[in-house]
């Protein structure tokens, strides 16, 4: 994986709306995205948007307004995320619009690695929802719904408890090329290494991915200079 970590901080995530409005926006969107949009009021609720394939395309948080819901998601990736909706939206009395806003649920990329919640750099792994943890599944996926663009292979995890190869990892060193190392020292040539990165009090915090026998207990005691722990 190409590293696209940055140290500089603070720096602004940019954020926009997918609109849906219409008497079928609840319905649709429940065949979209993997959260229970029953259980969606105006304060919302994170959701993920899959592609067919059950990767992460992107989360979203999901808010319900008197016409139907808005979805905020990153910048980056508002474009695509319109067009895999868009792909779907058939016959259906629901209008999809694409606006920018002038703020979202994450501030800056110091608050989102400080959350230790995935960005723009973690879903370019294209990674199923396990990959970024308990965590992420649980405040984002519903396994009591129904069916959904992508579901099938979330489902079939969830129900063999199978573990994923990839892990969502936070880690501390002394700069973004260590820890990169570090992360990329064990496994096979796959999605592993820094994705985002923040200067903290000198020391740096990253996000990336790390493939699982590198959360050996006993290999980590191995490293005196960085700390790992799998998110979630």
């Amino acid at each position: 994986m190409t590293s696209t970590a940055s140290t500089e901080s603070p720096i602004a995530l940019a954020w926009s709306r997918i609109i849906v409005h219409g008497s079928d926006s609840e319905s649709f969107l429940q065949g979209q995205l993997t959260q229970d949009l029953s259980l969606i009021d105006e304060t919302g609720g994170w959701s993920l948007l899959l592609r067919p394939d059950s990767a992460v395309l992107t989360t979203c948080l999901v808010q319900r307004d008197e016409e139907g819901f808005v979805l905020s998601v990153p910048r980056e990736v508002a474009e695509v995320a319109l067009s895999r909706l868009r792909r779907f939206h058939l016959r259906v009395k629901c209008t999809l619009e694409l606006d920018e806003a002038t703020s979202g649920p994450i501030a800056t990329q110091d608050e989102l690695v400080s959350s230790r919640w995935p960005g723009v750099n973690e879903f370019a792994a294209e990674l199923t929802p396990q990959s970024y943890g308990g965590r992420v599944v649980r405040e984002t996926v519903s396994f009591t719904k129904g069916c959904y663009t992508g579901q099938e292979l979330v489902a079939r995890l969830d129900a063999r408890g199978s573990s994923v190869p990839w892990r969502f990892v936070r880690a501390v060193g002394p700069s973004v090329a260590r820890i990169d190392e570090v992360l990329k020292s064990k496994g096979p040539t796959g999605p592993k290494g820094v994705t985002t990165a923040v200067e903290v009090d000198g020391r740096i915090e990253t996000l990336g991915f790390a493939h699982r026998t590198l959360l050996d207990n006993a290999y980590l005691a191995t490293i005196d200079d960085v700390d790992v722990e799998a998110i979630g």
